[in-house]
């Protein structure tokens, strides 16, 4: 007589849930880092403005060096961009374009002009470099425990 017990045909459903989220937040991650160092790399340290369309150039290296990743839980997502730019809207004025009023001194008073700036993308063209490679990252990520 064979004999055998049914549980171990079946999926053990929190084993597994686990087993998906651990590797979820792991892939996500690696993602984030992969997208965050093709960001970084765009931005080529040089005089002068970028030409439209290219990624910004760095003069002091602020906005390569405040590029971040991190794993959000409520949205089960990863978030990549330039953070620690309060009340500025520059990250988002070079990706996207737009006209901003800037505040500039002139003979000791402060003088307010607008300026239209031409985008100058850096993290959309590195998302859509590494996205080829994220199916890759995804597959074998879930492993039995």
């Amino acid at each position: 007589m064979i004999t055998f017990e049914i549980k171990n045909l079946f999926f053990d459903r929190a084993v597994v849930t686990r087993a998906v989220d651990k590797a979820k937040r792991g892939v996500l991650s690696k993602a984030g880092a992969f997208i965050r160092t093709t960001a970084k790399r765009s931005i080529r340290t040089r005089k002068g403005a970028a030409p439209p369309g290219k990624p910004p150039h760095s003069h002091k290296g602020t906005l390569k060096r405040l590029i971040y990743f991190g794993y959000d839980k409520s949205s089960d997502s990863v978030i990549v961009g330039p953070v620690g730019f309060p009340r500025s809207r520059a990250p988002n004025v070079l990706e996207f374009g737009g006209k901003v009023t800037r505040v500039r001194r002139r003979r000791g008073t402060r003088v307010r002009e607008k300026a239209t700036y031409e985008s100058r993308p850096y993290m959309g063209p590195a998302l859509e470099k590494e996205r080829p490679q994220l199916a890759r990252i995804w597959a074998g990520s879930v492993r039995g425990g």
